[in-house]
């Protein structure tokens, strides 16, 4: 089965470790500078460096909807820059993910492909696709919906080793990002690592960076530049979470079950 993900950040690269793990053939897309800040469990990585590995899977950039069957063909994901997602048109897959995670639908359709699957907030089980997927964490999450929405953003980052808010690095003020610490480094609470056209970004809690922004990326005040985990495991930095495993068995589910014809226009029997 042939599955296009819209996004490839660290969701939706959590989803396709799942997809693919299953044994799925998986195309994603993303933007041609992408901007995930877990760039070491993100598959968009493929784009900048050519290829990228996420645990135990391997995806290289494609650089056309061709090139991108031949790589799946070769049993690795195929990772195109195509910010509109013109290729599915052209691939006509059996099921298309939306993971960009926008909080709402930058034009994903129930039409798209046979099975349509919206993650997180911004969709409308069967209005604009056939399934959405819980994205918030909480007893809920990782949730097939077969009718209606997901819980609306909160705009609060969940709560990590007690921590929500603190644990998100913003920028300063718009600008040009550029990073003085790495991704696994130990940092402490008001350190800087980073910098806004020589503003200095610092952090707010200590604990362990498991993501940051790569050099010389555009930044607006306010933007998400990083994130610290006060858990202080350095594997963790490396490994897919648990949130987005929960939520790439949630797309599992709902690709399985309505791929097996359990749709009805649109909406679930």
């Amino acid at each position: 089965m042939f599955v296009i993900i819209k996004g490839a950040g660290d969701i939706a690269s959590g989803i396709a470790l799942r997809l693919r793990h299953a044994g799925f053939d998986i195309v994603m897309t993303d933007i041609e500078r992408p901007t995930a800040i877990r760039r070491t469990v993100c598959f968009s990585q493929a784009i900048v460096n050519g290829f990228a590995v996420v645990e135990d899977v391997r995806a290289r950039r494609a650089e056309s909807a061709k090139d991108a069957l031949d790589i799946i063909k070769d049993g690795e994901i195929a990772v195109l820059a195509d910010e509109r997602a013109e290729c599915v048109g052209e691939l006509k897959p059996d099921a298309l993910v939306d993971a960009i995670l926008a909080k709402k639908n930058l034009g994903t359709k129930i039409t798209d492909a046979p099975v349509v699957i919206g993650v997180g907030p911004g969709f409308t089980a069967g209005e604009d696709c056939h399934a959405v997927v819980e994205t918030q964490r909480g007893h809920y999450l990782g949730r097939v919906i077969l009718e209606g929405r997901a819980a609306e953003n909160t705009g609060v980052p969940g709560n990590i080793g007690g921590y929500t808010v603190e644990r998100i690095i913003r920028a300063v003020k718009d600008g040009i990002f550029t990073p003085v610490c790495s991704i696994g480094d130990v940092v402490e609470a008001g350190q800087t690592v980073g910098y806004v056209d020589g503003e200095p970004v610092k952090c707010l809690i200590g604990g362990v960076l498991r993501g940051i922004l790569p050099e010389n990326t555009p930044v607006y005040k306010g933007m998400k530049s990083g994130d610290v985990d006060p858990r202080c495991e350095l594997a963790h930095c490396f490994t897919v979470s648990d949130k987005a495993l929960a939520v790439g068995g949630g797309v599992l589910e709902a690709v399985l079950r309505l791929s097996k014809g359990e749709k009805d226009n649109g909406k679930q029997r």
